[in-house]
């Protein structure tokens, strides 16, 4: 019931504590009910449509959006006063009708939303606890300031409630469907934390004031806009309103949609004009439809615009302004609320040519909700939290427990050049967590987390000493610094690794930064490698079977060797050679006759936007080959590319690169790829392999092979390949 409830005289709930009610109390609860309800008839008998009362809004709002606040089956039709008793199918055995708390106006419910609940806090029945009420103001103090910022919430400059609401037609399922759809596309374009996302009926649509608190309509159906909604919509945008129409029949202002069927859900190419006048291009569902200017005075538009790369360049987004009070809309007939794993995408080299723009699709939404007057900026960075040390099998602690009393001080820290991990029995969020000291719980027991499974970890983990030791975080500053303090001390056979759900402050090669978003596999792993072995006199290599690891952690898997997941030289993970969706950085320190390596891993499992991930690829494959391989998850596949890696690095250390470049090449993009020497203006040539240091060898014009190496500037690694000076 949060953001929905006032009682009377303007008080505010502190606690709402579920109370167990004997047969005879529920009696008398029932009676009251009736004889209120009753009252109640009485003085309203015919409410019309100016005056209906307000729990009877707030009940209708409830029973056509599930997801609003406070939208529980006891304020339904049964629980309003006023006009619709309750039905024998919203009963249940037992069940009562309920008295309502007192409800203002529905105009004064939506204010509400802004202004004054802050929380709302529950309790055990048993143990009730004080529970502080943190409020910004009282009710008076919002009334004079509807700017008052709540926590949590963005200070909307507009002073209303900060409400995104969806007109997505009437058909009961496909509507349901097509909110769902928009509402988890814009969830990922603006602040979640700043706006609330209200799925807007008919009915509500024609009844309730939603106008004097809506920052944005978006308006997604193609069933015809009825005359009497067609107005309430006008009215709003005459208000100042911001309307959004994505694929839908709403136009006005003398616009005129027109179908071109050669064009429906075609993937098109679309050349989109920013505010700023530069143009973005990308690829787009079409939905078959343009919008063409109707006969008469042709109307001053708005600058975002935008056109399909054809030679009737027809107009599939227009930006329209309308009225003196600042309304405006932007009309989209491209499927911009379409992800590439849609239903409406049927081809394979559609999904391919839309995942490839799934980045600049992004970018022409948040444009445009920008332009409406949404906030958009990057979401705030999360809090970190505390390690956990995690030991994967049993006989590992008691002497890893022996190994920190001798190496940590006497406060239990350990320091480096780059952090200090204090290690503690337990935590408590009193203490401090910063990116240069971070507390490490040894009490595995006290461990949960819902994003990483120690067992299913363990399950996977199929090595003689990798990854035999965690160090896991839900939020941490970057992986590859955990280990620093450990990685020359630690017995090697202890297997260390570093694994993060999210990052703060993720690392790619050189200074470039490595985006962290929930369902990314992250992690940091320590191995030490004999300078006078195979491997040793090759370190190169350990980026090339890294990333070889992830790919074989997948494809291994029976039913998923067809998944599309390939190497790209030296250090990325691919899907196909089309897109990028994970990389290895290795920093490796020479100590004696030992290297010490840390290997920084990320690849993208179940983050699907703004680019591609591994189950995207699944998804993708079951469409296509009508199979039903399950989603993977982040825990299995770290364990796995472990797994692998220490298998590859045995192979190499046994019989050198010829071990591994044949499974390296069976997944590799490179074969016969033709590549410039120097830049766009050298001269061409063709990548034939790897040479014994794992650099590239290129084959030149004149059948020459040669080795060549990256310069050391270029973000892409093959873009400015050099050859290496004689000696």
């Amino acid at each position: 019931m949060e953001d929905r409830l006032q009682m009377a005289d303007g008080l505010v709930p502190q606690k709402i504590v579920s109370v167990h009610l004997q047969d005879c109390t529920l009696k008398a609860l029932e009676d009251q009910a009736s004889d209120q309800q009753a009252q109640t008839l009485q003085l309203n008998p015919k409410p019309s449509t100016e005056t209906q009362p307000e729990s009877e809004v707030m009940a209708r709002v409830g029973r056509e959006d599930p997801k609003v606040p406070g939208a529980e089956p006891t304020l339904g039709d049964g629980g309003a006063s006023g006009s619709e008793p309750a039905g024998d199918r919203d009963r249940e055995v037992g069940s009562v009708e309920h008295c309502p708390l007192h409800l203002s106006s529905c105009h004064e419910c939506l204010e509400l939303e802004n202004s004054t609940i802050e929380s709302v806090k529950f309790a055990s029945a048993e143990n009730i606890p004080d529970l502080p009420y943190d409020h910004n103001g009282s009710l008076e103090d919002v009334a004079g300031d509807t700017r008052l910022e709540r926590e949590g919430r963005r200070v909307n400059v507009t002073g209303k409630a900060p409400n995104i609401l969806f007109y997505v037609g009437s058909a009961p399922q496909e509507s349901l469907g097509r909110f769902l759809e928009i509402r988890s596309v814009l969830a990922d374009c603006v602040d979640a934390d700043s706006y609330t996302l209200y799925r807007l009926s008919r009915e509500s649509a024609l009844r309730d004031p939603w106008s004097d608190n809506c920052l944005l309509l978006v308006v997604a159906t193609w069933e015809a806009i009825p005359e009497d909604l067609a107005q309430k919509f006008m009215a709003y945008l005459s208000q100042g309103g911001k309307v959004l129409g994505l694929c839908s029949s709403f136009v006005f202002a003398g616009f005129q949609v027109l179908r071109k069927s050669v064009l429906e859900e075609t993937v098109q190419n679309l050349v989109f004009s920013k505010a700023d006048q530069t143009q973005v291009k990308l690829s787009i569902l079409s939905s078959g439809y343009i919008y063409e200017e109707g006969p008469g005075e042709r109307r001053s538009l708005g600058k975002l615009q935008g056109h399909l790369e054809n030679e009737d360049k027809d107009r599939l987004i227009v930006q329209v302004p309308f009225g003196e009070h600042g309304g405006e809309a932007v009309l989209c007939q491209a499927h911009l609320e379409l992800p590439p794993s849609s239903a409406a995408v049927r081809a394979p080299e559609d999904f391919d040519l839309l995942k490839s723009s799934n980045i600049r699709r992004y970018e022409v939404l948040r444009e445009i909700l920008t332009t409406l007057g949404l906030n958009c900026d990057i979401k705030q960075v999360p809090a970190l939290t505390p390690l956990y040390l995690l030991p994967v099998a049993e006989e590992i602690w008691d002497p890893l427990r022996q190994w920190l009393g001798k190496h940590a001080d006497p406060k239990g820290v350990i320091k480096s050049s780059k952090l200090s991990l204090k290690f503690l029995s337990s935590y408590t969020s009193e203490m401090e967590i910063t990116p240069s000291v971070l507390p490490v719980v040894t009490d595995v027991e006290a461990f949960s987390s819902e994003n990483f499974n120690l067992d299913i970890y363990r399950q996977n983990l199929q090595t003689k000493r990798l990854g035999k030791v965690i160090l896991f975080a839900e939020v941490a500053p970057t992986t590859m610094n955990l280990l620093d303090g450990l990685m020359f001390e630690i017995p090697q056979e202890m297997g260390l690794i570093a694994i993060a759900v999210r990052q703060t402050q993720g690392k790619g090669r050189g200074a470039n930064a490595w985006l962290s978003p929930l369902g990314c596999a992250l992690s940091t792993l320590l191995i030490s490698i004999p300078l006078r072995s195979q491997l040793g006199q090759r370190i190169p290599f350990v980026q090339h079977l890294m990333s070889l690891a992830v790919v074989e952690a997948v494809r291994s898997i029976p039913e998923y060797q067809d998944i599309n997941l390939r190497v790209k030289w030296p250090n990325d993970i691919y899907y196909s050679d089309l897109m990028k969706l994970g990389g290895v950085l290795v920093n490796s320190t020479l100590l004696g006759e030992t290297f010490y390596i840390l290997i920084g891993c990320g690849f993208n499992v179940s983050n699907s936007n703004p680019t591609i991930c591994i189950n995207d690829l699944i998804t993708e494959y079951n469409k296509q080959h009508k199979a039903e391989l399950k989603p993977l998850r982040t825990d299995s596949l770290i364990a796995r590319t472990v797994t692998v890696l220490e298998k590859l690095i045995d192979t190499f250390q046994d019989k050198g690169p010829n071990g591994v470049l044949p499974l390296y090449y069976k997944y590799w993009i490179h074969s016969g790829q033709r590549v410039r020497l120097g830049g766009l203006e050298g001269p061409e040539v063709w990548i034939v392999g790897l040479d014994d240091s794992g650099f590239l060898q290129v084959e030149e014009k004149d059948g020459k092979v040669v080795t060549v190496h990256p310069d050391g500037n270029s973000f892409d690694m093959l873009r400015n390949l050099i050859l290496p000076k004689q000696q």
